[in-house]
């Protein structure tokens, strides 16, 4: 937009134009003005896409670890409660066991 030409009305007119001045016109603009001008476009923008990526990543990561947890926490209380069932029986036994010495010590003393 640096040079416009302003057309005459009539071809005739154009060419006298041209041939009085002795030459014919160059069309020359500045670097600026030759280079493609690409529509400008609102960057995404590698900060938003990084935060979104992050956020997305760590939401997804927290759910993972949060239900491994939840299944670890579950076995695990499984096995304590057997635990615990296990050592019941046995201090019932061992219970019964030292009723059984008392009631023969008790005996022998008689």
């Amino acid at each position: 937009m640096a040079s416009r030409i302003l057309l005459p009305a009539t071809r005739t007119a154009s060419r006298s134009l041209l041939t009085s001045r002795g030459q014919t016109r160059n069309f020359q603009s500045s670097q600026v003005l030759r280079q493609d001008i690409a529509p400008v476009k609102k960057p995404v923008g590698a900060f938003r896409g990084g935060l979104f990526g992050f956020l997305l990543g760590a939401t997804t990561a927290g759910a993972g670890m949060y239900y491994y947890v939840i299944d670890e926490y579950r076995v695990s209380n499984e096995l304590l409660t057997e635990d615990i069932y296990a050592l019941q029986a046995a201090v019932q036994r061992i219970e019964g066991y030292v009723r059984t010495l008392e009631e023969k010590v008790d005996s022998k003393k008689k």
